[in-house]
């Protein structure tokens, strides 16, 4: 469904330490910085994410009620991108990582902001 996400970074330095540090936690590669300051990860197919400084200049912000999700191979995995946040620049965001019950589906999810304040997630199913 989806091509590429970006998402605004005011300090693309401390984003790429963050997102290289937490991304490899779930087996993604290392992300691209081009020369523009902008970041890709690339996840085949034509998809990948991406931060940068916002075009207009203005400084990034995160959007109100705004969630990017990054698909994990496990509980595990999930708990090592969360504990890499947090020592990387990331601060805690709703609950502790855990299982959630969603109509049935038992996913395993947890929560961070990123150094410029999005709220980013990492999601395993258990029930498959």
């Amino acid at each position: 469904m989806f091509s590429h996400i970006v998402l605004g970074a005011n300090d693309t330095d401390a984003s790429k330490k963050f997102y290289d540090a937490t991304l490899s936690c779930l087996g993604y590669e290392t992300g691209t910085q081009l020369e523009s300051g902008r970041t890709l990860y690339n996840y085949g197919k034509g998809v990948f994410f991406a931060f940068t400084k916002p075009l207009d200049g203005s400084p990034a912000s995160s959007g109100n009620g705004s969630t990017v999700s990054f698909s994990a191979p496990s509980a595990e995995a999930i708990n090592a991108w969360h504990a890499a946040g947090l020592e990387t620049g990331g601060s805690e965001c709703e609950d502790p990582p855990g299982v959630r019950d969603f109509g049935g589906a038992k996913l395993y999810l947890a929560y961070l902001r990123d150094p410029s304040g999005n709220k980013i997630a990492a999601l395993c199913n258990l029930s498959e």
